[in-house]
């Protein structure tokens, strides 16, 4: 199987106006098109013994243990691996409940449809989910606890803190929309002339949220880029491992500055080769922990 794309809906859809926050992943069944799962020997055992959870599933039987009735008469492998994806993130502690699988435009290849509690465990979701039903397919061992353990890892990374949380969640109640708008706690509540934003418990009618977010070099730079305004290329990095990554990522010359500075306190710029992109990351440091590595762009003057 191939995965050709993978795309994370935040708002109303072409799949549900209702479900926000779905994966949408395009999957090539390749030579499974030809196999459904009752011609592949042992599935449904294999299935049963690493996740006999999913007997839950009612799927289009509507009693418990449907879907393992399904994959016994035989279903096509786009829709285990959605009903995969849903009982992985259900495990992980996220349970989300919506999942969808239809044939695209060509032969063998699926709209694999389901929802998300966080974008990023949605994505590591959707991708674990094929290598398990690879690994269903062919009878090899796979340690699902590893899978688990990194989507609850993402999650308590990803989610959003207790006063965030707990404000979003009375804006879901009272039916307002919301969209998270970086890793962190800044949400905006609404669409168009009636949304607000909020960081935390600061509500966008002060200028408090725009002065924090202008002092964090990264997130400023996130936004512009989420707006279409170009931006150099770069990433945050810690060490001289992270570094290298980066710089062979974007390429000389590169620019390093910390994350919180100003004034250009700790930055050097048009960098070319490795002795001083170390020597800019150490002045760097020395303002804080977190150091932007970004391309470096000459002036037109």
């Amino acid at each position: 199987m191939n995965i050709l794309d993978i795309k994370v809906m935040n708002g109303p859809n072409y799949w549900s106006a209702k479900r926000h926050k779905l994966i949408v992943m395009l999957l090539d069944l390749e030579e499974l098109e030809e196999q459904p799962t009752n011609k592949i020997p042992g599935f449904l055992e294999r299935m049963k013994a690493l996740m006999p959870s999913m007997f839950s599933h009612r799927c289009s039987e509507g009693v418990p243990g449907g879907f393992f009735t399904r994959v016994e008469e035989g279903t096509w492998m786009g829709h285990v691996i959605e009903h995969i994806a849903l009982e992985l993130q259900t495990l992980a502690g996220m349970d989300t409940g919506f999942g969808r699988t239809r044939e695209a435009d060509r032969a063998g290849v699926y709209h694999v449809v389901f929802s998300y509690q966080e974008a990023k465990a949605g994505v590591y979701t959707a991708r674990a989910s094929v290598k398990i039903a690879e690994a269903l397919i062919s009878g090899e061992p796979y340690d699902l606890q590893q899978d688990i353990q990194n989507l609850r890892e993402i999650r308590e990374e990803e989610r959003l803190g207790p006063s965030t949380g707990s404000i979003v969640d009375e804006a879901i109640k009272r039916k307002i929309p919301y969209i998270r708008l970086n890793r962190h706690s800044l949400v905006q509540l609404g669409y168009g002339c009636n949304q607000k934003r909020i960081q935390a418990t600061i509500a966008s009618t002060t200028s408090s949220i725009a002065v924090e977010l202008a002092c964090d070099k990264e997130e400023t730079k996130n936004l512009l880029e989420a707006s279409e305004i170009p931006v150099p290329r770069g990433r945050i990095v810690y060490d001289e491992v992270e570094l290298q990554a980066a710089i062979d990522k974007i390429g000389y010359p590169i620019v390093t500055k910390p994350v919180n500075g100003n004034h250009g306190k700790g930055a050097t710029t048009n960098i070319n080769n490795w002795e001083d992109a170390v020597a800019g990351l150490l002045a760097a440091k020395k303002y804080g922990r977190a150091v932007i590595c970004e391309k470096f762009i000459a002036s037109l003057v």
